[in-house]
């Protein structure tokens, strides 16, 4: 029987829900008299139910089963998926602070809220949001010029096992069915070079289509004579800060890598011309609408194009040498790549040596210069000479622009000025020797207008500037400048080249971020920079200056050109 009450008993204590006494302001709770019985009984059966799992959906929080209200509050069910909200965490921290600072917090609880504030105050003033809109990646500007090729793919048979054709196998030894037979590719005799004038037929047009007549009025018209008025630094200086790039100005003009680039000596509109590594020429005109947004590429080498320099006194003759040991005069007007010199070493570089530019002086890969007379029919030249015998490459020539007797030389084991007609078949002997470089040189200019001032680019990361007003005695070094000129094997040779309209300033590429070209002083003064993180981001080791205006191009590996007016 004594069981029997106990289980009855424990039944009513789990079903039961226990309030509180309510307390009346300022009293005492009713008084409850309980046996001493019943207290144990309750014990032991709390003691029991411990062990006993409850569910808490729907037990009542502590707010309503301590408070007076009858009302029973129903607990809220969370959909799958939804996050519970803190109420606390979407509130201000200050909010918070003014509605709970008080004698309740703590210290720990006071020091909390101070670094939050803190914490806040610190990002607030890090402008992150502003930061991450900067730091957000634009949209790749299209691509402008020369349109990539289309590459068919081709499509090979499916292969297909011997069991899935129901065949048995075969041994070894047997040959292969027709079928699967495999068929290596004859390799393409490599052409050294092309032989004889080479039609101006554009690869980026029909076949058979003829020049645009827009090109051919612009490549024939007469440049403009420059009086050679050298201008004050600062008025010079002003100019150069008004050339500015935009996105029309960076055009793809050939495929690959450029090797040279050159100004058309037109005044009315910027006429451009780049060679490539594998033989092409592009040329490109701002304002054209032949070809590729003005783009015409031709292909009058199979070799690497070394130097390009349009005629001065014929401007329709565009005058190219390369690797493949040819030198070519393409003409507009007949429209033809016209072969005026060939040699079996390739050709490293060129100077106009009359002045009426019929004469070439030609460098090549052997260490000697040749002399083309572009009158003479055929293809040799007029007299080859050997210069300094440990030289082994000629890497640039350039004729003085007074004395035109004289020409420096870029050699592998120096840079020497030479007379012409001190010039010997085997080991000629040079006038002067400009001393200081410690490595190889890779280009050598005489000043524009006076020839008193020779820029030379070395790999020793120097810019150098030596005083030849006085060609015969040994020409002193005025300048030396710190330039990065590692461009490595993907790049082409930094080159530093003199304005034509400024002799004692002169420009060269650069290898510093964000990516830019640099004008120099003949005294190592810094004049401009040209730089624009969002239109040229990329290395230009090649550039070039027009002769009448405030214009200039840079040339980069992926065929670009980038122009600043």
């Amino acid at each position: 029987m004594a069981g029997v009450c106990m289980r009855t008993l424990m039944k009513k204590e789990r079903s039961a829900v226990y309030f509180l006494p309510q307390v009346e302001e300022g009293g005492h709770p009713e008084s409850t008299t309980m046996s001493n019985s019943t207290d144990e009984k309750r014990t032991q059966v709390n003691a029991t139910s411990e062990n006993v799992r409850r569910s808490t959906r729907n037990r009542l929080p502590p707010s309503a089963r301590f408070s007076n209200s009858s009302v029973e509050v129903k607990p809220t069910k969370r959909k799958r998926g939804e996050v519970k909200k803190d109420e606390d965490s979407t509130k201000d921290p200050d909010s918070y602070e003014n509605e709970h600072n008080g004698p309740g917090l703590s210290e720990y609880e006071l020091e909390r809220l101070e670094t939050i504030r803190q914490n806040r105050a610190f990002l607030s003033s890090l402008n992150l949001q502003q930061t991450a809109e900067m730091l957000r990646l634009k949209k790749k500007p299209p691509q402008i010029g020369l349109k990539k090729e289309k590459v068919v793919k081709e499509v090979l048979p499916v292969r297909k096992s011997l069991r899935l054709q129901n065949k048995e196998p075969t041994s070894r030894s047997t040959e292969q069915s027709a079928d699967f037979a495999v068929t290596e590719p004859k390799e393409e005799e490599v052409v050294r070079s092309l032989t004889g004038p080479v039609p101006m037929c554009p690869l980026n047009l029909e076949e058979g289509s003829t020049l645009p007549e827009g090109l051919i009025h612009l490549w024939a018209e007469e440049p403009v004579k420059y009086e050679g008025k050298k201008l004050d630094l600062e008025i010079y200086k002003e100019g150069l800060q008004k050339m500015d790039i935009h996105e029309g100005r960076v055009v793809k003009v050939v495929k690959d890598r450029v090797f040279s680039a050159a100004f058309h000596p037109c005044a009315s509109s910027l006429l451009m011309a780049a060679g490539d590594k594998w033989g092409k020429i592009g040329i490109w005109n701002m304002e054209g609408s032949w070809g590729d947004d003005g783009v015409l590429v031709f292909e009058p080498h199979t070799r690497p194009i070394t130097s390009t320099a349009f005629s001065r006194s014929q401007p329709t003759t565009l005058i190219t040498t390369s690797y493949d040991g040819t030198a070519r005069a393409g003409d507009i007007e007949q429209a033809t790549f016209k072969e005026v010199y060939r040699l079996e070493e390739g050709l490293k570089s060129f100077d106009f040596f009359s002045h009426d530019c019929t004469t070439l002086i030609i460098g090549n890969t052997n260490g000697c210069v040749a002399i083309v007379d572009m009158r003479t029919p055929g293809t040799s030249h007029e007299s080859l000479h050997a210069l300094d015998p440990v030289s082994k490459i000629v890497r640039s020539v350039h004729v003085h622009p007074v004395q035109r007797q004289y020409f420096v030389a870029a050699e592998s084991s120096g840079v020497r000025i030479y007379d012409v007609r001190c010039l010997k078949k085997q080991s000629s002997k040079a006038v002067s020797e400009l001393s200081g470089h410690t490595r190889s040189v890779s280009y050598a200019y005489f000043s524009p207008d006076t020839g008193n001032r020779v820029l030379t680019t070395s790999f020793d990361d120097k810019l150098r500037v030596f005083d030849t007003s006085q060609v015969i005695s040994p020409p002193p070094m005025l300048t030396s400048i710190r330039h990065n000129t590692q461009t490595g094997r993907w790049l082409s040779k930094m080159e530093a080249v003199w304005d034509p309209k400024q002799e004692d300033c002169f420009v060269v590429g650069c290898l510093e971020w964000p990516r830019r070209i640099k004008v120099f002083h003949e005294t190592g003064k810094l004049v401009h920079i040209f730089e624009n993180p969002d239109h040229m981001t990329t290395v230009c080791p090649i550039v070039a200056l027009h002769p009448s205006r405030n214009a200039l191009v840079g040339g980069n590996s992926s065929g670009r050109l980038h122009v600043f007016t």
